[in-house]
């Protein structure tokens, strides 16, 4: 007998591992805002009948996870010190689009908003709108576990709305099919919208889910979302104008409480020194015990993760990358040499990330990764490290990797309550925290005295910790560090850029939706 393959023994595993690589059940007609329905010829007279139709039209909402790690995700990264993508050449200048999120010089009708703001409103709200059209469909259905699935349901579209919210700040709330334009809602009322779908839908929810159904949604998701968003309370619930901030009510003994709930609970932990990698290599689609929300992903055409595309040079890797994400020089020199985690850069002479042979450049000279970028209006082929934390799949189909990518994981949880307790003013327990990460990775610990020194010490170990997934502009506009001055960019930014403008084709399809302050 032929053994079978990693991911054909994935796809094997359960139920929702098939579905989420099937067709939708439906098909979505352009849902540039909150306001428009799936058009389908399957309505809830034909289809979500039975528990596999069901299973079907919530697989639909669970693959829209997957676009997350495009449009937000770059717009979280890119904007910050972490990530740069320069010009090199003629590739990657793209009307602007990459400079201006650089650069902070972004407006609702600029190049930025038409590609990836606009793309960033129109992903998560599809996402949104599947979980309704699900949860419509099924409201007088009987079927198997329907508060789990109802919950399961309702906590994809809040995750949604939280990114959203992290975004753009007040979104229009729909929670129906209805066509009908909506006024947006306010930040603080979008915050509270959330944490009440999150809290009322987590009992219903399993604490842990059998390897079949991994990556479902369980009751440790929630309160990672939760956590997160009480950490942010005090920018998420505030108001923003032209003129910047005004912060919201803390949330600190809420974040840590929440975050106790995971780090007291026997479903997760702390991979031991030396295994920090496993969170991202192509077998991290068994359960791992750091990772709270994995979003699958398959070494199968247009489902794979495809990281490894956006940094490599194109004689890295077949097909050929579009050797575009660097990582800013700053980033890449907080890691020191004993941190296990600066193994994920790419720096220095080249080779092919599949085969280990050395490689040139397109000129025939041999690749050299630099560890800085002169120019990011001009930059050579090589200039700038590379930030290869999820590995090559040696399974890959394409461009297609099969590593899962994890928006939460474990880890996380131990920094936010450090930077609770540190805000409460439990500065030494903080510290504690940290190292409690920090040691793990690094044998050298983290010292610091003061609750100010503690705060920088959090920022630093965040970008250590997470550096790439998705979470710097939420960290630095939190730790204000997001606006001017700035170590790593000559330009400077208005204050009232914490938020992403609503952008021109959105106001144009919503004439209910009303603009940013200061765009």
């Amino acid at each position: 007998m032929t053994k079978p393959t990693r991911n054909n023994a994935l796809r094997k595993a359960g139920l929702l591992a098939l579905l989420l690589a099937a067709p939708l059940p439906f098909s979505m007609s352009g849902c540039t805002d909150l306001t428009e329905t799936p058009q389908s010829q399957i309505t809830p007279d034909n289809f979500y009948r039975t528990d596999v139709e069901v299973l079907g039209g919530l697989a639909s909402v669970y693959a829209s996870l997957r676009s997350t790690v495009d449009d937000y995700y770059d717009l979280n990264e890119i904007s910050t010190d972490e990530m740069v993508v320069p010009t090199r050449g003629q590739d990657w200048y793209d009307n602007g689009a990459w400079l201006e999120l650089h650069r902070h010089t972004w407006e609702p009708g600029s190049a930025l908003a038409g590609a990836n703001i606009n793309g960033a409103w129109n992903s998560l709200s599809i996402g949104i709108a599947r979980a309704n059209v699900v949860l419509t469909a099924i409201e007088n259905v009987s079927i198997a576990n329907k508060p789990a699935i109802v919950a399961e349901l309702r906590v994809l579209r809040a995750f949604y709305y939280y990114q959203m919210m992290d975004l753009f700040g007040g979104v229009p709330l729909v929670t129906t099919t209805n066509v009908a334009t909506h006024p947006r809602a306010t930040r603080a009322e979008t915050f509270a919208f959330i944490e009440k779908e999150l809290k009322e839908s987590r009992p219903a929810l399993p604490a842990t889910r059998p390897a079949a159904d991994y990556g479902r949604v369980t009751q440790g998701v929630v309160d990672a979302i939760l956590a997160t968003m009480y950490l942010n309370a005090e920018v998420y619930t505030g108001t923003v104008t032209a003129a910047g901030l005004t912060k919201g009510a803390a949330r600190w003994q809420d974040a840590s409480t929440t975050a106790d709930l995971l780090l007291n609970s026997p479903n997760y932990s702390l991979l031991p020194a030396g295994q920090w990698r496993k969170n991202f290599t192509p077998d991290n689609d068994v359960q791992h015990p750091e990772i709270i929300f994995p979003i699958r992903f398959l070494a199968e055409p247009d489902l794979g993760l495809n990281f490894v595309m956006r940094l490599a040079h194109y004689n890295q890797f077949t097909p050929t990358p579009w050797n575009g994400f660097a990582t800013i020089a700053s980033a890449y020199n907080s890691f020191d040499a004993n941190d296990e985690r600066k193994a994920i850069f790419l720096e220095g002479p080249q080779n092919n990330l599949e085969t280990g042979v050395p490689v040139n450049d397109r000129s025939g000279a041999r690749l050299v990764f630099t560890d800085s970028i002169i120019d990011v209006t001009a930059a050579t082929e090589g200039e700038g490290p590379r930030i290869l934390k999820w590995p090559v799949d040696p399974d890959h189909n394409a461009q297609n990797n099969g590593n899962d990518y994890a928006w939460f994981r474990l880890s996380e949880m131990v920094l936010i309550k450090a930077e609770a307790q540190n805000e409460l003013g439990n500065t030494a327990t903080a510290v504690t925290l940290i190292n409690q990460v920090h040691t793990l990775r690094n044998p050298t610990p983290v010292v610091a005295a003061t609750q100010q020194a503690v705060r920088d010490a959090i920022l630093k170990e965040r970008l250590l910790e997470l550096i790439a997934e998705g979470k710097r502009r939420t960290d630095m506009i939190r730790l204000g560090k997001f606006l001017p001055p700035f170590p790593y960019k000559a330009t400077t930014t208005a204050p009232y850029r914490i938020l992403f403008p609503v952008p021109t084709a959105q106001l144009q399809t919503n004439p209910e939706l009303e603009q940013n302050p200061g765009y």
